[in-house]
């Protein structure tokens, strides 16, 4: 698409191009910005050539750039699995999540990681599998600090997050102790091939601590811990209890509310069947 309030593109080479005159908004990928019309929006600072290392493996756990396809995210984590880090089984789940996103796998090639993130969809596949391990966010600040953030709680809407404007999503990091996991990973949509209505998704530590992350029903995630594996009654209380299952095309929210319940369920079973 055309977007006509545009009237200038720049790339940024350093971390001072950043700098945001008043009316830019950064760009990586694009797949969203250019799917509509953009109207305050009048010029487009592309990040994509910082030169960011896509992925990064360190003794900590994994770093992933802001700028880092979903493709290149799904073929690292395939590859990884059979070869490089084979003690990272959470890393599975990747092509589950990218599977649940409503795009073509051609456009894998130039959507980001980060744009997921930072465009805070309540069904943004990435937020669902970020959030269940663990991930937070690195947000450069204008003064040439950073934050660190759980992406769980980066979210904090439909479409709305705690980027400050200014504010650059640098990477996100996952710890090594969520990659160890066992994932599984839940989706119900109305369509076949239609954005998620419901996402669950679980994990299991090698201690047998569980954690269950909910997203696309409700408008901003909730992630439940438990020690042990929780019984299936007080884990369908927890997932029944947010006070943000919504109503939209996609579904009401009471039947989000259930869905999430069956699917959790599901996702506890995969979880126990796995031990």
């Amino acid at each position: 698409m055309d977007i006509t309030s545009v009237t200038s593109y720049r790339f940024a080479h350093t971390r001072e191009d950043l700098a945001l005159n008043p009316g830019e908004r950064i760009l990586a990928g694009g797949t969203w910005l250019m799917s509509e019309p953009q109207p305050d929006v009048t010029g487009f600072v592309d990040i994509t050539r910082m030169d960011w290392p896509d992925l990064e493996v360190h003794p900590g756990g994994l770093r992933i750039a802001a700028t880092c396809t979903i493709r290149r995210f799904v073929d690292f984590s395939r590859d990884a699995i059979d070869t490089h880090e084979p003690t990272w089984p959470a890393l599975a789940a990747v092509t589950d999540a990218a599977h649940a996103l409503l795009m073509s796998f051609k456009v894998w090639n130039t959507a980001t990681v980060g744009g997921n993130v930072c465009q805070s969809f309540t069904a943004a596949a990435m937020v669902s599998l970020l959030a269940a391990l663990d991930a937070e966010a690195i947000v450069w600040t204008p003064d040439g600090g950073e934050r660190h953030q759980p992406v769980a709680s980066f979210v904090t809407g439909q479409m709305t997050n705690t980027l400050a404007f200014g504010e650059v999503l640098r990477a996100i990091e996952i710890p090594a102790s969520a990659l160890t996991a066992t994932v599984s990973f839940h989706k119900m949509a109305l369509a076949e091939l239609g954005r998620s209505g419901v996402v669950v998704v679980g994990r299991r530590d090698i201690d047998d601590a569980v954690t269950v992350a909910v997203t696309a029903s409700t408008l901003t995630p909730h992630v439940f811990v438990y020690d042990a594996f929780p019984d299936p009654a007080l884990l369908a209380a927890d997932v029944r209890s947010p006070a943000d299952f919504f109503t939209d095309a996609l579904g009401d929210a009471d039947w989000r509310r259930e869905i999430t319940v069956v699917l959790a369920e599901r996702v506890r079973r995969d979880l126990e069947e796995s031990r």
